[in-house]
């Protein structure tokens, strides 16, 4: 009589999601004959939107598939760097405002909105047609979602590299808006100088304009500090530049 059970493999890279009594080579799961595959993957704490290849005894296998008693399920991780066809862009979600800021430093299209709950994230995203970012395992198992990508990451930084490291965008830093993500044009500095500061006046000459809000940058104080953001992110994606581009540090 064949096992009730099934034998899932996930691959180590997919074990953070897993509770730490089930993060070993082999977990067994109980046969649901209504269970899809999907079904299973998700029951261990895996979003589908982190798995890439799958396979019942050996053969590959989608996740609407239904696995016989006592099959074997092999579970890969998403492959890297992912192409998500007709993705407009990125949705972060309310935890992530400051890798939103960064990755709106690099040029990258990153909506952002806070407060927003989970509902509407999900039909900005699928309206939009955008990936959203979230460290929220359960906002992407919702079967709404168009698409969506778990990040990995405490620090701004990690988060950042590892958005990079699984999406590899085309980056054009310094002409997004890091307040609202709308794009910048450089102005002329008589055009704005009724809104400067006198400091900033006398100290800066190049200047850009939001087109959706617009605020007015300047490369001001915290310049240096994104300045290295932009070098690292060009130095992971092999990516020529300045790192010093165009003014968006400090803003008004």
């Amino acid at each position: 009589m064949a096992s009730a059970l099934l034998a899932v493999r996930p691959h180590p890279e997919l074990w953070p999601f897993l509770a730490p009594r089930r993060r070993r080579e082999v977990v067994e799961v109980g046969h649901d004959p209504d269970a899809t595959v999907g079904h299973v993957v998700q029951s261990l704490g895996i979003p589908l939107t982190e798995v890439g290849p799958l396979a019942v005894d050996g053969a590959g296998a989608g996740p609407a598939h239904r696995p016989r008693p006592g099959a074997r399920i092999d579970v890969g991780p998403v492959s890297r760097p992912q192409r998500v066809p007709g993705a407009t862009g990125f949705l972060l979600d309310v935890h992530l405002g400051t890798l939103a800021r960064r990755l709106r430093v690099l040029g990258v299209d990153a909506a952002y909105r806070n407060p927003a709950d989970d509902d509407a994230l999900v039909r900005q995203a699928a309206t939009e047609q955008r990936v959203l970012l979230t460290r929220d395992r359960g906002l992407l198992m919702r079967r709404a979602l168009w698409a969506g990508a778990h990040v990995r990451g405490d620090r701004p930084a990690d988060q950042l590299a590892d958005v990079l490291d699984r999406f590899a965008p085309a980056l054009d830093p310094w002409t997004r808006c890091p307040a609202c993500n709308g794009l910048l044009d450089e102005v002329a500095k008589a055009d704005v100088a009724d809104r400067l500061e006198p400091g900033t006046r006398r100290c800066y000459e190049r200047f850009a304009r939001c087109r959706a809000c617009d605020r007015v940058f300047w490369h001001g104080a915290h310049g240096r500090g994104l300045d290295a953001v932009v070098a690292a992110a060009r130095a992971q994606l092999g990516t020529a530049g300045r790192p010093d581009g165009p003014p968006t540090a400090g803003g008004r």
